[in-house]
């Protein structure tokens, strides 16, 4: 299995929120080890590609991920 980017993660967290959250937290956890590999401290989201962009969907979706050990931070 080949190692994803950041981006490629990313890409696959939006497509498993759009899907009801299939799979994330093994997307979270790819997330993670290319964060890790790229030496980046935390991941961005675009609101606007959330299902739930409003502030409390983003808030609980920054919960879920910093138990998961991945901080998020949104673009503007």
């Amino acid at each position: 299995m080949s190692e994803l980017t950041v981006a490629e993660a990313t890409e696959n967290i939006y497509a498993s929120l759009r899907a009801d959250n299939a799979d994330i937290d093994a997307h979270i956890a790819a997330l993670k080890a290319a964060l890790t590999r790229e030496g980046m401290k935390q991941a961005v989201f675009d609101p606007t590609k959330l299902a739930q962009s409003n502030r409390q969907g983003r808030k609980l979706m920054q919960a879920y991920f910093r138990q998961r050990g991945v901080s998020v931070t949104f673009s503007d």
